[in-house]
């Protein structure tokens, strides 16, 4: 096992058992970001990964950080690659093998929800999607898919539709710019992006601390219903231009 492996294994064991009544503003949160080889799960494949750990009272400086790169032994599409810079070529060289990658993964995602650590991820519905299509890929028979329903997870897309009605749009990039997050790096990074998003709940709680007062308990359902929402509003805007609805869904 990697030093860095080692290290997020050892602060999650550390981790205190949350509370329910925790306060999204005092929680700790386990951020996950992916880079794949396309868009599509149960087709695509994850080529790289990255967990990252936030105790609340230390911020950014006590991150733990551990980040995969994997070889699914599929080609990358152009777009993919375009996007995240990663090459057959350079995963053949330096990627992982995939079951053992995405079981840690998904190991380390499970020990969090145990302790009710909350995933965090920009768009989660993608990320854990894409890992259980490469759960199924790679690991059937050893490990279930994680059951999305029932995961505790942290959305910064979706709490960003709830509480700000700019205009424009809401990639993370564009959002972290609004909130005032400067990044660790290049976007399209995991890592990077994983920090990024983990970044945003202090500003976000901070400017409206109705988000920030919402227990772990409460979160899911607060999350489903702006989702719900959300969406409503955006079939209505499309149905206004003549286009068909939309067909989203969250956790």
């Amino acid at each position: 096992m990697s030093t860095v492996l080692t290290a997020l294994h050892e602060a999650l064991d550390s981790a205190p058992e949350q509370d329910m009544t925790t306060r999204l503003d005092q929680s700790w949160l386990l951020g996950f970001d992916t880079e794949t080889t396309g868009t599509s799960p149960n087709r695509d494949n994850i080529v790289s990964a990255s967990l990252v750990l936030r105790n609340p009272r230390t911020g950014y400086e006590g991150d733990a950080v551990a980040e995969w790169i994997i070889n699914p032994g599929r080609h990358i599409s152009e777009g993919a690659s375009r996007v995240n810079g990663f090459t057959d070529e350079y995963l053949a060289a330096n990627g992982s093998e995939p079951a053992e990658s995405i079981e840690q993964i998904a190991g380390l995602i499970m020990t969090a929800q145990s302790k009710h650590i909350p995933l965090l991820a920009y768009n989660a519905p993608f990320d854990v999607r894409m890992l259980n299509g490469d759960i199924r890929q790679w690991c059937s028979g050893r490990m279930e898919p994680m059951p999305e329903r029932e995961l505790l997870v942290v959305d910064p897309l979706v709490i960003d539709r709830a509480i700000s009605h700019r205009s424009g749009r809401r990639t993370l990039t564009y959002t972290t710019e609004y909130y005032g997050v400067v990044p660790h790096g290049d976007f399209h990074d995991a890592t990077t992006d994983t920090v990024a998003s983990v970044d945003l709940i202090e500003p976000m709680t901070t400017l409206y601390p109705q988000v920030g007062s919402i227990t772990l308990g409460k979160l899911m359902d607060w999350q489903r219903d702006a989702h719900r929402t959300w969406l409503e509003q955006f079939n209505e805007w499309l149905a206004s231009k003549g286009s068909r609805p939309a067909i989203d869904t969250w956790f």
